[in-house]
């Protein structure tokens, strides 16, 4: 695929955990017609562990060595249609999958929401992650989610403001802001 095509047919969905980069990123590939791959379910995929189980084993270098190969392997499987690439929450922690996934020729879409929202939405899935096992956690989360914003805007070609929004919205804002369907209203 030369670098041209990647940038068409390529795109990888950032921003920080909880944004709805999957829900979106499925979405936007079924109605493109397109490939979707999710880098934690990939990661897992390929070792056979989840990412809490890989973090709780080897703490941070351990999943994002896994993180790094799985964003390796789902640019080698990229389709010749569009592939729609969900990155994970905390990848701009990983300074050697940033610099691949920047330098990878796909285009990079952050999705934003609020601290606040995320924090939610982390709440209600029920287990903390172990990376907020700490004496406060929804702090720690504050200054991880503003930090890791901040890297995804800077990283993107466009930013979605994705608060309060469903993954049929923002899937066709993506698809309208990067000419993806001809129909994206």
């Amino acid at each position: 695929m030369t670098r041209k095509q990647a940038d068409r047919n390529l795109l990888f969905l950032t921003g920080p955990k909880h944004a709805g980069k999957t829900s979106a990123g499925r979405e936007l590939a079924l109605r493109a017609g397109g490939v979707f791959i999710d880098l934690d379910e990939l990661a897992e995929e390929m070792t056979g562990k989840n990412p809490r189980a890989l973090y709780q084993e080897g703490g941070p270098a351990r999943f994002q060595e896994a993180e790094y190969a799985a964003l390796q392997d789902a640019v080698r499987r990229a389709a010749p249609g569009l592939t729609v690439v969900a990155a994970g929450g905390g990848i701009s922690d990983n300074p050697g999958a940033m610099a691949f996934l920047t330098s990878a020729g796909g285009r990079i879409v952050c999705l934003e929401v609020s601290a606040a929202t995320a924090w939610e939405r982390i709440r209600a899935g029920g287990t903390l992650p172990p990376f907020l096992a700490t004496p406060c956690p929804v702090e720690t989360h504050r200054r991880l989610h503003e930090r890791r914003s901040a890297a995804y805007r800077k990283a993107a070609h466009i930013i979605i403001h994705a608060e309060g929004r469903d993954p049929e919205w923002i899937s066709r804002e993506i698809a309208a802001r990067l000419c993806i369907l001809p129909d994206a209203p």
